[in-house]
Parts: structure tokens; C-alpha cells; sequence
């Protein structure tokens, strides 16, 4: 294993730390979360640019990354169900999004083997997730938790449609 691929498995850390933090939220314990969350997720960033600089890209790199992105998204926004602050019904749209785009990355029959990286569709919902999770998880009020609700939903909707969008064959050129 390279470089990348270890700062991509080092993202695992950060679902713990998130987690623990909140299971008793007080402010310093959101603050907590979000900090980590934060540094975690900007490991994403890293761990790309790194992959392409040093000419690391691999197949092992490429399954990985969406997979942990999805552990470190998938547990604060069930957390943020378990305090009532985000649906369940609207994290269980992201989740199951997300677990087909996962099977169908993997599966032979469709991708010949070589598992295909994410589109900029997939990288804005990322974004969008992020942003949306560290709002979310501050322990802040009025217009920034407005915000992180409306972001969530947007980060919904771009779920969806990056997922559409991956699912659809290529035109061909």
C-alpha cells in the first residue's frame, strides 16, 4: 500500500472520534466532532492530490476512497437522526444512494474489472455533504443551522443526481 491509499484508511479514524463525541453533545463535545469530522474529511483532498502528484493512482486506491467517504459521511448523519436533528428517511435516500453506486462499482460484469473514479457530480455531492454534516454538527443556531438543513437537502438532491448520472451509460464521443 502507498501513501494515498494509507492517508485514505486513516479517515476511519475520524468515525469514531465523531461518534464518541456525540454521544453525550454537549458544545465542546459538538465542537469536538466537528473539528475532527473536518480534518478528517480534508483528508479526502489530500489523499487525491497526492495519489495523482506521485503518480500512485491505484484500482485499490480508487474502491477504498468513496468506500471510507461514505463510513465517515454515513455516521455523524446518523447520529444527527439519533438527536433528531436531520430524518431518517432523508439519510436512509443518501444511504441507499450510496450503497448501490457501491455495489455497482465492484461488481465485474459492469466494470470489466477497473473500478471508475468519482465525476465532478460525485465530488460536489462530497462537498456539499461536508459542509452540510459540519453545520449540522456545530452546536450553532438561527441562520447557520438553517443553512446546514438546507444544505443537507441539497446535498440530497445532488446525492441522487450524481448517482443517476454515474449509473447512465457514457455517450460515446
Amino acid at each position: 500500500m502507498n501513501l494515498p491509499t494509507w492517508i485514505t484508511l486513516s479517515r476511519l479514524l475520524g468515525v469514531p472520534i465523531v461518534l464518541v463525541a456525540l454521544l453525550d453533545p454537549t458544545d465542546i463535545r459538538r465542537w469536538i466532532s466537528v473539528v475532527a469530522f473536518v480534518i478528517f474529511a480534508g483528508t479526502d483532498w489530500l489523499d487525491g492530490y497526492l495519489a495523482r502528484k506521485l503518480n500512485q493512482v491505484t484500482e485499490l486506491g480508487k474502491f477504498l476512497d468513496p468506500l471510507v467517504d461514505k463510513l465517515l459521511v454515513m455516521a455523524p448523519l446518523m447520529a444527527l437522526v439519533g438527536l433528531g436533528e436531520v430524518p431518517a428517511w432523508g439519510v436512509f435516500l443518501i444511504l441507499a444512494r450510496e450503497l448501490t453506486i457501491s455495489g455497482w462499482r465492484v461488481n465485474p460484469t459492469f466494470q470489466q474489472g477497473k473500478v471508475p473514479g468519482a465525476g465532478i457530480w460525485g465530488k460536489a455531492k462530497t462537498v456539499v455533504q461536508i459542509i452540510a454534516i459540519a453545520l449540522l454538527l456545530a452546536p450553532l443556531s438561527g441562520v447557520w443551522q438553517t443553512a446546514g438543513i438546507i444544505l443537507f437537502w441539497v446535498a440530497l438532491v445532488l446525492t441522487w443526481v450524481s448517482g443517476l448520472l454515474y449509473l447512465l451509460p457514457a455517450k460515446s464521443s
